[in-house]
């Protein structure tokens, strides 16, 4: 966490479209065999996830549900790890929120963990992520973001009630949901996730070790600017050597090279955007935080001075995991939720 504000500033950052977009082809070397190959691969398991999205119509088109009946599963030693079967739950129904730049593709180790257990995996693609053709560059409000998870939660039957987890900056989404269904969702966990304060900002999460709001959009190199470079910034576009070292520090190389075929552009105004949480709706639904204790994206002091400052429930810790355990401790994470969802 410590490098971001070097990282932002590095001239090796790619720096958008149009008339930038000649300097960044520049930049672009040769990749080595094995590097290609891991791509060839990744580009297939996305294209695997976006045929499974497309099984559902309307606006669940986003969603991947059941796993039960695909044809690829986890590994037998992966299942049995599974360390108990959930039963007579206030609800069996999870939506897993992906973060900043990531979409529901992310979450494929984590759903038939939770399944094999008897919970029920729901994945959305936000505003302009994943497969939701958006442009990002549209996106100018957290709930315009957060639609496609509001949405979901909006057409739930009134006596059906959700898990949330929201990840890194799905964090703001999620609590953004609390304060919009609290009667709706049992509990909401935060996966090395932005758990904001009333007033603040999901960027204000970054803002001790990175810089203030207004130095950052001044001075970074990672913004996107669709409306000219007169006008406010629209997004951020990260380099992929720099998402390596910031989120994937721990994944493996097929992770990595899945999430580098799939990741897209972040739209930059969810995250300045001031939160409005209130006692009695935010407020009135259990919380919990999941820490990372190998993150370089969001540092452990920074996790924890979130804890110290917005207190959830309990607060969960996975050794050796980056700022992505879905990838790199997917079992770990998977017994932390499993573990979450039969707190009473």
């Amino acid at each position: 966490m410590g490098n971001w504000l070097g990282c932002f500033r590095s001239k090796g950052f790619r720096e958008g479209h149009g008339s930038r977009g000649k300097r960044s082809s520049r930049l672009v070397r040769k990749m080595p065999a094995e590097d290609d190959l891991l791509h060839r691969h990744a580009l297939v398991m996305a294209m695997q996830q976006h045929q499974l999205s497309q099984r559902f119509d309307g606006s669940m088109s986003r969603r991947i549900g059941s796993t039960s009946s695909r044809k690829h599963t986890p590994t037998t030693s992966f299942r049995k790890q599974v360390p108990f079967i959930l039963e007579n739950l206030e609800t069996k129904k999870i939506i897993l929120v992906h973060g900043e730049g990531f979409g529901a593709w992310c979450w494929y180790k984590i759903i038939p963990f939770l399944e094999e257990a008897g919970l029920h995996s729901v994945t959305l693609d936000l505003t302009a992520s994943g497969i939701d053709n958006t442009d990002i560059n549209s996106v100018m409000t957290l709930a315009d973001y957060s639609k496609p998870l509001i949405d979901y939660l909006h057409n739930l039957p009134e006596d059906e009630k959700v898990i949330l987890v929201g990840h890194s900056c799905g964090g703001a989404s999620v609590s953004y949901a609390l304060e919009c269904f609290p009667k709706k969702i049992t509990k909401a966990i935060f996966l090395t996730g932005t758990m904001v304060l009333d007033g603040q900002r999901p960027f204000d999460v970054f803002a001790e070790e990175l810089a203030s709001a207004e130095v950052f959009m001044q001075d970074s190199q990672v913004l996107l600017y669709a409306n000219g470079k007169d006008k406010p910034p629209t997004g951020l576009m990260f380099d992929k050597e720099q998402l390596k070292g910031l989120y994937f520090n721990q994944s493996s190389s097929k992770d990595i090279a899945l999430a580098l075929v799939s990741m897209r552009p972040i739209p930059i105004a969810p995250i300045m955007e001031r939160l409005s949480l209130t006692k009695e709706k935010y407020g009135s639904v259990q919380r919990y935080f999941i820490q990372t204790l190998d993150d370089h994206m969001l540092s452990p002091d920074v996790q924890e001075k979130m804890v110290r400052e917005n207190p959830p429930d309990k607060v969960f810790k996975i050794k050796g995991s980056d700022h992505c355990p879905f990838f790199s401790k997917p079992q770990s994470l998977g017994k932390i939720l499993l573990e979450i969802a039969q707190l009473t």
